[in-house]
């Protein structure tokens, strides 16, 4: 079997600069590889409403944002399928199967659950589909037959529930119909767990302190220039920490030794800039015009390519209709295998039929 990847984002707004080197930079690179004989990229609507049931419309409007964003970072729906989750109805049959296979308890240990239901402020009025996502999450990825799943280090609990659920699913019905997945973590430290520019922990749509994919190159500037760093350095003679500054763990994730030849000179890479700036004698507006210039860079492909998107909306709906198609094709065949091994495939066992006639008709 080839090298097969599943993915994806939660349509609840636009995807921010964290998610590109989180996971949708890594994504490009790996479609681009030829390495892998599928991808699916999920827009995950149904998992978006377990907590926002009540506010459809708001998925409803993002389904095109994100999608949006996957065309303007280079994602090539020729190569990759871009699909909608809820456009796919085995993923939810299978969910139903795999709960089965999963207890409460393992459930309310997952880290990244009960980080999100801290989060949202939910504690004891959960809601079940909410609870439950890891084992969607696990549908979304065997559905497809996925064993490389690249995404950031906070759903590497997520994953591992996948691989229980698969593990159990194969030791209970005796065949190996799941594939076992993989998670790929970004390479790059600082791309694990991009700080929002408020300097939390996480960039995050609900704390407001997100950089979008979307954002035009003066708001991209104004946040760079709004941005926390070491707090102890108040005159530019004072020596600096690069650890824990939001500017340098951005450097980190988006910088290369060529923008300092055309923007900085006087430096040779980022450690060099790094040591200046421990030693004393560095400004912090001198490295955040420095990592302004970097972020534009960065960025202005992806809203050229956003901007020739945006003006074939049609075309985008009938990529995400014909992707959802595949996808469900996909899912169907998985699901057969799934429900042979169950022994629910009723009318398609011709054997359990002329058994059954033996048994009454002798």
């Amino acid at each position: 079997m080839g090298k097969v990847i599943l993915t994806g984002d939660r349509p609840t707004g636009r995807l921010h600069v964290g998610h590109y080197v989180g996971s949708l930079r890594r994504r490009v690179e790996l479609q681009n590889s030829g390495e892998y004989s599928d991808i699916y990229i999920m827009i995950a609507d149904a998992q978006a409403l377990t907590d926002n049931a009540e506010h459809p419309e708001k998925v409803r409007q993002n389904i095109v944002e994100v999608a949006l964003d996957y065309l303007s970072v280079g994602m090539d729906p020729e190569v990759t399928t871009i699909f909608i989750q809820s456009m796919i109805p085995e993923l939810f049959e299978m969910t139903a199967y795999y709960m089965n296979l999963v207890t409460v308890s393992r459930l309310q240990r997952n880290p990244t659950v009960k980080n999100e239901i801290q989060m949202r402020n939910f504690e004891a009025s959960i809601p079940v589909g909410f609870f439950t996502y890891p084992i969607s999450q696990a549908a979304d990825i065997t559905a497809f037959r996925a064993n490389t799943v690249p995404v950031g280090e906070d759903q590497m609990p997520m994953i591992e529930q996948t691989r229980e659920i698969v593990h159990k699913f194969n030791s209970v019905y005796g065949e190996d119909v799941l594939v076992m997945p993989e998670i790929l973590l970004p390479e790059n430290d600082a791309c694990r767990r991009l700080p929002g520019i408020d300097g939390k922990a996480k960039m995050s749509k609900s704390l407001n302190n997100c950089i979008y994919l979307a954002d035009t190159e003066k708001e991209v500037q104004q946040k760079v220039m709004s941005m926390f760093t070491d707090p102890n350095h108040i005159k530019i003679t004072d020596p600096g920490q690069v650890e824990g500054n939001t500017v340098f763990t951005y450097l980190d994730a988006f910088c290369k030794d060529e923008y300092f030849e055309e923007y900085l000179p006087d430096y040779a890479n980022l450690e060099e800039l790094k040591d200046h700036y421990r030693r004393g004698g560095l400004g912090d507006v001198k490295i955040k015009k420095f990592l302004n210039k970097v972020l534009q860079e960065e960025l202005g492909p992806i809203r050229e390519r956003r901007a020739y998107w945006e003006s074939r909306i049609p075309e985008v709906y009938e990529i995400l209709k014909s992707g959802s198609e595949k996808a469900q094709k996909v899912a169907a065949e998985t699901l057969k295998s799934m429900r042979a091994a169950m022994k629910i495939n009723y009318f398609d066992d011709s054997a359990l039929i002329e058994e059954q006639i033996q048994k009454y008709q002798g």
